[in-house]
């Protein structure tokens, strides 16, 4: 793994972390079925193979990104040598007592190599030091590298929402306790 840097962002990373690539590629998804029953009901995600290989477009704006100096947002970035290669956006305003972690993103060159582990790391040790007890991250159900990197790092399903994302992806979320 390159020697990654993370720091918090300043407002002149800006046009660097928007000009990164957002899309990701992908052979798997993540499929809802939804039960209906008079007694019962509840969803069930499964993971499926597609044919081939897609681009999955980001759920959200990247000029929303500007927002996040606006909003109390943090957004920490990646940096390896002189070049942002990434950024993750946190806020501990959304639940009491838990940090909420969203929008990890890795240039394309420097994906697979740990740099998203790491800032999901430093996203959580910011929460810890706001006495955070426990952390959600969220993705699109559509990203299936998103969902596998939450699961390797302790991450466990706690819930979606079918309309989350303007672009009608579901979103989905993976928690943790962090101390």
């Amino acid at each position: 793994m390159p020697e990654v840097q993370i720091r918090s962002a300043a407002a002149g990373d800006l046009s660097a972390l928007m000009a990164i690539d957002h899309t990701c590629q992908t052979e798997y998804v993540w499929q809802m079925d939804v039960l209906h029953e008079e007694d019962q009901m509840g969803a069930i995600f499964r993971e499926i193979r597609l044919p081939r290989s897609v681009s999955v477009l980001y759920p959200r704006p990247v000029a929303g990104l500007a927002e996040s100096w606006n909003r109390r947002w943090v957004v920490l970035v990646a940096v390896i040598g002189k070049q942002t290669v990434g950024y993750i956006r946190t806020t501990d305003t959304i639940l009491p007592h838990t940090a909420w972690l969203l929008d990890v993103v890795v240039s394309p060159r420097f994906r697979r190599q740990g740099i998203a582990s790491t800032m999901i790391l430093a996203a959580q040790s910011w929460g810890v030091d706001r006495k955070n007890h426990r952390a959600i991250l969220e993705m699109p159900s559509k990203n299936n590298p998103a969902v596998r990197l939450a699961q390797k790092l302790g991450y466990e399903f706690c819930g979606y929402n079918d309309q989350y994302y303007d672009t009608q992806d579901i979103a989905l979320f993976f928690g943790r306790t962090i101390r």
